[in-house]
């Protein structure tokens, strides 16, 4: 699965840097390194199918980095944070910057390959599933076309945010979205919106779902995911 994906490491420590280009060549990816966010700014970032950003780095952090990949060029490419500070605010600051991970320094090689792979895994996942006409999880059935969701035999009645909720969770299954994401990502064009907003829809889903609603699982201080 690895030769066709791009990674862009961005990191300012020189040894890291040539250390994760040569293990991640190894495994059969394209990398491509840069020592700054402003160096990693000056390329043409459409081509990536992940990020491996390093947090703290110079005039531009990596959360900042992360922050203008989604808001301003509006990328959906995922990102692996790489940091030395493991607290709980840099982890609720980088799940909703966008991170699809986030690995504390020291770290394995092993462990950041077997991070990498888990992530283009559902990057694989989701565009194969883009090229389908619905989407099976168990009982569960997502018709992609119809944007309808059946429960076994059962079909339930979805507003367009309850389906587009669901849709991008189950899509990602294991992976937590923040309110924050969900928020721009589903409420993107409506101007005043707010957290409350997400909790009411997810639970209104969820009600709607009966017995399969437990899917919907939330980690408290982080977000919400689907998990099977």
């Amino acid at each position: 699965m690895s030769e066709n994906f791009r990674i862009l490491v961005v990191e300012d420590e020189e040894d890291l840097n040539e250390i994760l280009k040569f293990n991640l060549e190894s495994e059969g990816y394209l990398v491509d390194t840069s020592f700054s966010a402003e160096e990693a700014l000056k390329r043409d970032l459409t081509i990536y199918h992940l990020m491996i950003l390093d947090v703290m780095m110079g005039k531009i952090s990596g959360f900042s980095l992360a922050q203008k990949i989604r808001k301003e060029m509006q990328l959906d490419v995922p990102i692996i944070f790489l940091t030395a500070r493991d607290t709980e605010n840099d982890l609720l600051t980088g799940f909703n910057v966008g991170a699809d991970d986030y690995i504390a320094k020291p770290f394995s090689i092993r462990a950041l390959q077997a991070r990498v792979k888990a992530v283009l895994k559902r990057v694989k996942s989701l565009h194969a599933d883009t090229e389908t006409t619905s989407m099976n999880i168990g009982e569960i059935v997502l018709d992609l076309e119809s944007k309808r969701l059946n429960i076994g035999d059962k079909k339930i009645e979805l507003t367009r945010k309850e389906y587009e909720i669901i849709s991008l969770l189950a899509k990602s299954p294991g992976r937590i979205f923040s309110r924050e994401e969900i928020l721009r990502r589903i409420w993107e064009s409506d101007v005043i919106v707010i957290d409350r907003t997400v909790d009411v829809n997810i639970t209104r889903l969820r009600r709607k779902m009966e017995e399969y609603g437990c899917y919907i699982r939330n980690k408290p201080g982080f977000g919400y995911y689907f998990e099977i």
